[in-house]
């Protein structure tokens, strides 16, 4: 099961784009800076994650991520945004795929990842 709402588009091996509402009845949003809550930027990485295994057709494998390289938060995501998400697959070698994420708010980018590096394991 993916965090996302709704696929936008989708061409495995190539590229995946997808929408996630931010429910303000998260329970994170309680602990989370509840005076002025912000979804924390570990479950934005979850989303690109997500949204990359998309991209990368996941059928007969799990592909997990082993790192994420440049990794900038630029804005906060709050209650009610929805967030667009978009990976783009830059190659696969073997079991080793390397991404390119973005996080969109409207037309503002709130988060980018320069390369998801995820790995298949064989099922």
């Amino acid at each position: 099961m993916t965090p996302v709402d709704k696929v936008i588009a989708l061409d495995p091996g190539e590229h995946a784009m997808a929408v996630r509402n931010v429910a303000s009845t998260l329970d994170v949003f309680r602990s989370h800076f509840p005076r002025r809550p912000v979804l924390p930027g570990v479950l934005i990485l979850d989303d690109m994650v997500a949204v990359a295994r998309l991209a990368l057709g996941e059928v007969d494998g799990r592909w997990t991520l082993v790192r994420a390289d440049r990794l900038r938060y630029r804005h906060f995501v709050r209650p009610g945004q929805a967030m667009g998400i978009r990976v783009d697959v830059v190659g696969i070698a073997g079991d080793t795929a390397t991404c390119r994420a973005a996080v969109s708010v409207g037309d503002r980018v709130v988060t980018t990842a320069d390369a998801l590096v995820l790995r298949r394991e064989v099922r």
